[in-house]
């Protein structure tokens, strides 16, 4: 279970590195990957140790990085990009 949470940690730490240094935009699917990943993990690691507020807060963050995936895809279909 600490492994499921350490690499949760370094997945969205990662990631909001990278954000920050404008390697990827929040629009980028590598990013919303990262953060879908690594909430997944943090609910696993949470949800072992019962640590349900933030059980609950990473459920949601990884809901809000499918939908960004979802629309992220969908918009390069339509404009005839290859997601």
């Amino acid at each position: 279970m600490d492994v499921a949470g350490w690499a949760a940690a370094l997945l969205i730490l990662g990631g909001y590195a990278l954000l920050t240094a404008g390697k990827l935009t929040a629009r980028s699917p590598a990013y919303q990957w990262m953060n879908v990943l690594g909430a997944i993990g943090f609910v696993i690691n949470s949800g072992y140790f019962k640590a349900w507020p933030s059980a609950v807060l990473n459920v949601i963050w990884a809901a809000i990085g499918i939908v960004a995936l979802i629309r992220i895809a969908s918009t390069r279909r339509r404009e005839g990009v290859a997601a």
